[in-house]
């Protein structure tokens, strides 16, 4: 597998495990662990998030991907368009 691909998978992962523990703190808001895994993961799906953004383009639109020096946007492929085979 590539290096994007994994780039962007490693993001997926993360995005995972912040929603579940998100939705478990729902219920469990006084859990010190699972608060304090969840602050980690954010900072480093936030890491991953600029990593792949540094070298790839925008992840998000509409504000949310601010970008630096020519418009990456409409470059190709999106990161909805990358497809995860097994063969990689």
């Amino acid at each position: 597998m590539d290096q994007r691909r994994q780039d962007l998978l490693r993001i997926m992962e993360l995005e995972f495990t912040a929603i579940d523990l998100n939705l478990f703190l729902d219920t469990h808001p006084q859990d010190q662990r699972a608060l304090a895994d969840y602050n980690a993961v954010a900072q480093e799906l936030m890491r991953a998030r600029m990593t792949y953004e540094s070298r790839y383009g925008p992840l998000l639109n509409y504000g949310l991907s601010p970008s630096a020096d020519t418009w990456r946007w409409i470059e190709e492929p999106w990161p909805w368009e990358i497809t995860f085979d097994r063969e990689d």
